[in-house]
C-alpha cells in the first residue's frame, strides 16, 4: 500500500511533531518505534494507543466514534494503532493489517456514527519487512464544528441518544448539557467571526486599490483557527527574500513579487507601482488576500469611448489556480495555522464595483465599465458569449484544507474548480470545463496565454 494515495493532512498537531521530530505525514516505522518507553510519549491529551484495530462488533464501533469525537471536540489528537500501552507509556509495537478493507471500514464507522462527521487523516506506517502490516495513525483536527456527537447506540445504558464526548488528559469525558449549549455557541459565533474577517481582510486591499478601473480577481483565504506569524527584522529578512523568490505563476519560471513592506500587523507583497500589477497581503493571523489585474480585451465605440471589457474563461481559472496555493502556504508555513480554511473570491470589473466602495462618491472618476466573460470560437476566433448580460461583481466561496492547497496536488485542482464554476455561472456557465470537480485538468482549454504554463506546471507535478 502507498503512503502517498490519498494523502491529506489535515492538521500538523504541533506538540506531536516536536515528540516525533517530523510531520505526520513523514513519518516511518522507525520514529514510531522509538516511542517504546518514552514516558513524554505517554498517553495524553492529544495521544492515544490501541494495540489493535478497533473491535466490529457494537462496542468497537461506539469505542472508535468516542476516541475521534473526544480528539475533535477538544485539541485535536492522534491515535496509533499497532501500539501497546503501560500505564499509558508506549511498551511493545504489535502491528496491524494496513489493508484497505480495514481502512474502509474505520471511515464508514466515523461517517455513521458522529455527527456532523469527524475530519480525520488516516497515515498509513508500514514495516519495511512486512509492508502489508505496521502502524496506522489517525490524525484528528481540532475541529471548528463541534461539539461531534457520538451517535452509535450505546453499550452501556444511557438516557441520552445523542453523547459528546471531550479529551480530558488520558482519558474521555463526557459534556454536560451547559458544555454542549456553550459550544454550539461557539460553533455558530466563530463562523460569524471567521465570515466578516473575510470581509474585511478583501475590503482592505480594495481599498488600497480603490483607483484602479480594470477588472480585477481578489482571492482571500482565512484559516479556520487562526494562526501567528511573528513580524521582527530577523524573520523580516527571510520573508522578504522567500516572497521575492516566489513563482505565483505556475509553469512559468518567473519570479514575480518586486517589493515587500510591513503594514499594520500584515506583509505587503507588490509586484510594482503599476495598475497592472499583483497586490498580496499576507496577515499575522494566517489570513491573506491577492488582487491579480485580468488580461482580456476592451471594446469601444466610434468615439474611443470604453464600452465594454471581456476576457477569456481561462484568464480567470488560471490566476486562481496560482492565488490558491500561495495563500494557502502563507497560512500554513509563516502563520503555522493548519486544518480547515475559507476562501472567498471576488470578480470585479471595476474596484468601484465592489460593494464596500458604494458608499464612496468620486465625480472625478470615470463610470463602471461593463463587464463580461466571452469564450472564444476556435473556428472564426471570434468570442461566444453565454450571456448577452454583462456582470461588474460576482462571488464564490469554498471550504478547504490548507494542506490541500499549498502541497499543490489534486486537492487543490477540485477546490479550484469548485470555486471557478460557482463564480463564472454569473456570467452564463454551468461550469468551465477547464477543471472537473475530480481535478481532472484540460491544460488545452486554457487561453494561448497561460495553456503552455498549466501543462507545463500539471506535468511537473504528475497531474496529467
Amino acid at each position: 500500500m502507498s503512503r502517498q494515495q490519498g494523502l491529506r493532512m489535515v492538521t500538523r498537531l504541533t506538540r506531536l511533531v516536536g515528540l516525533l521530530g517530523r510531520r505526520l505525514d513523514n513519518v516511518d516505522y522507525d520514529c514510531i518505534t522509538a516511542l517504546v518507553g518514552n514516558s513524554e510519549a505517554a498517553e495524553s491529551e492529544d495521544l492515544d494507543y490501541k494495540r489493535s484495530h478497533y473491535a466490529t462488533d457494537d462496542k468497537g464501533r461506539e469505542e472508535l466514534a468516542k476516541d475521534v469525537a473526544a480528539f475533535a471536540n477538544h485539541t485535536g489528537g492522534l491515535l496509533i494503532l499497532g501500539m501497546a500501552e503501560n500505564k499509558g507509556v508506549p511498551s511493545m509495537a504489535f502491528d496491524v493489517d494496513l489493508d484497505d478493507t480495514h481502512l474502509r471500514r474505520i471511515r464508514q464507522t466515523i461517517a455513521n456514527n458522529t455527527a456532523p462527521p469527524v475530519s480525520y487523516e488516516p497515515i498509513p506506517v508500514p514495516n519495511p519487512s512486512s509492508p502489508n502490516v505496521g502502524f496506522l495513525l489517525l490524525a484528528v483536527p481540532r475541529s471548528p464544528y463541534g461539539p461531534h456527537a457520538v451517535t452509535a447506540p450505546p453499550t452501556k445504558p444511557s438516557r441520552d441518544s445523542l453523547r459528546y464526548p471531550r479529551r480530558g488528559g488520558s482519558t474521555t469525558e463526557w459534556l454536560t448539557e451547559t458544555d454542549v449549549s456553550t459550544a454550539y455557541r461557539a460553533r455558530f459565533t466563530s463562523a460569524a467571526e471567521r465570515d466578516q474577517r473575510l470581509a474585511d481582510v478583501e475590503e482592505d486591499v480594495v481599498g488600497a486599490l480603490v483607483r484602479r478601473t480594470t477588472p480585477h480577481l481578489i482571492v482571500t483565504v482565512v484559516p479556520e483557527q487562526a494562526g501567528d506569524m511573528v513580524i521582527d527584522s530577523d524573520r523580516f529578512a527571510r520573508y522578504k527574500e522567500e516572497l521575492l523568490a516566489t513563482e505565483l505563476l505556475l509553469g512559468q519560471g518567473v519570479r514575480n513579487f518586486g517589493r515587500v513592506t510591513v503594514g499594520p500587523r500584515r506583509l505587503i507583497v507588490t509586484e510594482g507601482g503599476s495598475r497592472y500589477s499583483a497586490r498580496a497581503e499576507l496577515h499575522r493571523d494566517g489570513s491573506a488576500t491577492i488582487a491579480i489585474p485580468l488580461a482580456g480585451q476592451l471594446q469601444v465605440d466610434d468615439n474611443d469611448a470604453a464600452q465594454l471589457h471581456t476576457t477569456e474563461p481561462g484568464d480567470i481559472v488560471y490566476p486562481l489556480l496560482c492565488a490558491l496555493p500561495f495563500l494557502a502556504a502563507h497560512a500554513r508555513d509563516r502563520a503555522a495555522a493548519s486544518g480547515p480554511a475559507h476562501v472567498g473570491v471576488a470578480l470585479v470589473a471595476d474596484m468601484a464595483a465592489h460593494p464596500t466602495q458604494a458608499r464612496f462618491l468620486d465625480l472625478d472618476r470615470p463610470g463602471v465599465v461593463s463587464f463580461r466573460v466571452d469564450r472564444i470560437d476556435p473556428a472564426s476566433g471570434r468570442r461566444a458569449p453565454l450571456t448577452p448580460e454583462p456582470c461588474n461583481y460576482a462571488t464564490a466561496h469554498a471550504g478547504v484544507l490548507l494542506d490541500d492547497l499549498a502541497d499543490l496536488d489534486r486537492g487543490l485542482l477540485q477546490a479550484t474548480a469548485a470555486l471557478a464554476d460557482e463564480l463564472l455561472q454569473a456570467y452564463g456557465y454551468p461550469e468551465t470545463g477547464l477543471i472537473t470537480r475530480t481535478g481532472d485538468l484540460q491544460p488545452s482549454l486554457f487561453t494561448h496565454r497561460n495553456s503552455g504554463a498549466v501543462e507545463q506546471w500539471a506535468r511537473q507535478r504528475r497531474l496529467l
